[in-house]
């Protein structure tokens, strides 16, 4: 089934329209959101800027934690995924020259799998499919949101769409707009954080390794690469490097890049092609100073950055989705307003202060592994070759980077998968 046959119920853009929650954004968080409260008895507007085929053909490959796979199962999605995405079940992590590397198997948590690699076309347009057929939720898009009024009993939201002004007249407004979030910035709710001095080029290669189940954290001086597997024998690459070193990987010609990505990876890809362009973005850690207020709540990048080394960025805001959703259900059971302040700090104390935990330890990795400092390099050595030792340690260390340590979101069918 292609995006082209999705039915979109369209909106009178005449009349105000009254439900209980407008999602603002459109992308993974935000549809994932919606999904988790297909059987609530919520009424859900979700509000785009672009149209469903171009807001899913961004061209990004994420991990994906083993949590983050047991949510999509819980809403009935990852059997559609499952097949169409990379998995692991081996972790490498290195640092540098130093020789030794750290290995993570599944037997270290007893789990199938330590963790899956997805396209973002294949994510959110099985999150679009399965939308499309929830009566309980209506996409407004491609459509702008101009103005939220948040009201005592109610917000209002301004939106345009074709030249055509519509009021939604809503209970709660979520954010899910992306790190620049318009909803954030409208309720003035400042951030805190900071611009690395690193940029990241992403891109996709083909390879001739013998195995294509292994996940590889490889820590460099100038910054820490991923590889992560992809369906074909393809591999997802995360390049971080300081700004100016980066935007020169970017304009190199294709073999003297080649080159280089072999020589960082030390031949163990075997024979390796591009198979698609080199991307780059900067990198920045930010936490908004509040989730919530009355009537308002902020999920994933709207919420939250984080540095990609460990893949967590995603992830937070799958969970983020997640965790909502149970609040505003349990709420919406006992008769609570969901969109009432009290309710919304269930949200915020559960999730505000796990994603600081990630925040501060993906940071914490960029600069420990991000040096050539003789007495860090001497500690943070000495660290890995106690992990290896140290069962227990590596244990808690795969449950972080997994999403399976902390505050679990109830899932009805988490049992399905491992």
């Amino acid at each position: 089934m292609t995006l082209e046959t999705i039915t979109l119920p369209q909106s009178n853009l005449t009349q105000p329209l009254d439900c209980d929650l407008t999602i603002v954004g459109g992308g993974i968080a935000g549809a994932t959101l919606a999904l988790t409260l297909k059987d609530s008895g919520l009424n859900i507007k979700l509000v785009e800027v672009q149209t469903l085929e171009k807001v899913a053909s961004r061209k990004r490959s994420y991990a994906l934690s083993l949590l983050s796979g047991k949510i999509f199962d819980s809403i009935g999605v990852w059997s559609e995924i499952l097949p169409q995405i990379g998995k692991f079940r081996h972790i490498r992590l290195s640092d540098a020259d130093y020789p030794e590397v750290v290995t993570f198997e599944t037997a270290d948590l007893g789990t199938d799998y330590l963790g899956y690699v997805g396209d973002h076309q294949v994510i959110l347009h099985t999150l679009q499919q399965a939308i499309a057929h929830c009566p309980n939720i209506e996409w407004i898009c491609p459509a702008k949101v101009v103005d939220v009024n948040y009201c005592e009993t109610k917000a209002i939201v301004t939106v345009e769409k074709d030249g055509m002004t519509q009021l939604l007249h809503t209970k709660l407004v979520v954010g899910a707009d992306g790190p620049r979030s318009f909803i954030r910035s409208l309720a003035q709710i400042n951030t805190q954080g900071w611009k690395y001095w690193q940029s990241c080029v992403t891109f996709t290669i083909k390879h001739t390794a013998p195995r294509n189940d292994v996940a590889f954290e490889r820590f460099c001086y100038s910054g820490p690469m991923g590889i992560l597997p992809l369906p074909g024998n393809r591999c997802q690459i995360v390049w971080t490097a300081p700004h100016a070193q980066a935007q020169e990987l970017v304009g190199l010609d294709e073999t003297v890049f080649l080159e280089k990505l072999e020589e960082r990876t030390q031949g163990s890809l075997g024979n390796i092609s591009l198979d698609s362009d080199r991307y780059l973005f900067p990198v920045q850690l930010m936490q908004s100073d509040r989730y919530t207020q009355s009537r308002l709540a902020l999920v994933g990048d709207a919420a939250h950055c984080c540095h990609p080394v460990g893949g967590q960025g995603l992830n937070l805001g799958i969970r983020d989705a997640a965790a909502l959703a149970q609040v505003i259900e349990q709420a919406y059971k006992k008769g609570e307003d969901i969109g009432d302040i009290k309710v919304l700090k269930r949200y915020e104390r559960w999730r505000r202060w796990e994603n600081w935990l990630i925040l501060g330890f993906t940071d914490f990795l960029n600069r420990f592994f991000s040096n050539q400092i003789l007495p860090v390099m001497v500690i943070r050595r000495l660290g890995l070759h106690l992990m290896m030792g140290l069962p227990p340690f590596k244990k808690l260390a795969l449950q972080l980077m997994t999403g399976l340590l902390g505050k679990l979101p109830q899932l009805r069918k988490s049992e399905v998968i491992k």
